[in-house]
């Protein structure tokens, strides 16, 4: 007959697979926690640049509601931090309040934040261009900065091989002014 019961080895084998199942759980549990605060923190903090961009703005919740196309309740549970707008839907409020939808999704964590500018911040400042022309010049300003800082850089590299050209030391080598080296002869 075989012996069910457990050995001591077996037994706190056991145990320790229990604490380090219960130790994973655990930090599962706070790396979820944190994800939550963050989102959280994300939709809240969009939320509130949207409403003092309203404020601003002085447009109504009912009004920003109706130029974007969303419900009223809805544009309020995103100023909330209750509802995380869809990039899609960023884009339409920013139209109702005229302003960059780029400066929405960098605040959403769509975008990262890209340098500002003095011509960057007019392009996206103007409300005479669509969206589209706006990132369509700014594309094109920013590969002439890229450009200009590339040919910058090939400059000063070969700037700084000419330096170090000259600062090797040539060879001594014989001048006319020395007299030259008598052979002896023997005859």
């Amino acid at each position: 007959m075989v012996n069910m019961t457990p050995s001591n080895d077996e037994h706190f084998d056991n145990q320790g697979i229990v604490a380090k199942v219960s130790e994973a759980t655990e930090v599962v549990a706070e790396a979820s926690d944190l994800v939550a605060s963050v989102v959280t923190t994300a939709a809240s903090d969009i939320g509130s640049y949207i409403r003092s961009q309203r404020e601003a703005a002085q447009v109504s919740m009912r009004q920003l509601a109706s130029r974007a196309g969303v419900s009223n309740p809805y544009l309020s549970q995103i100023e909330r931090g209750l509802r995380n707008p869809s990039a899609e839907v960023l884009t339409q409020i920013a139209k109702g309040l005229r302003v960059s939808s780029e400066a929405l999704y960098v605040r959403a964590g769509f975008l990262e934040e890209r340098p500002h500018g003095p011509v960057r911040d007019a392009l996206l400042g103007d409300t005479e261009i669509t969206e589209r022309q706006k990132h369509v010049l700014i594309e094109i300003y920013d590969s002439f900065r890229r450009e200009n800082e590339q040919a910058q850089k090939a400059g000063e590299r070969e700037a700084d091989e000419h330096e170090a050209e000259k600062a090797v030391p040539e060879p001594d080598l014989p001048t006319d002014t020395e007299p030259p080296i008598q052979e002896s002869s023997h005859d």
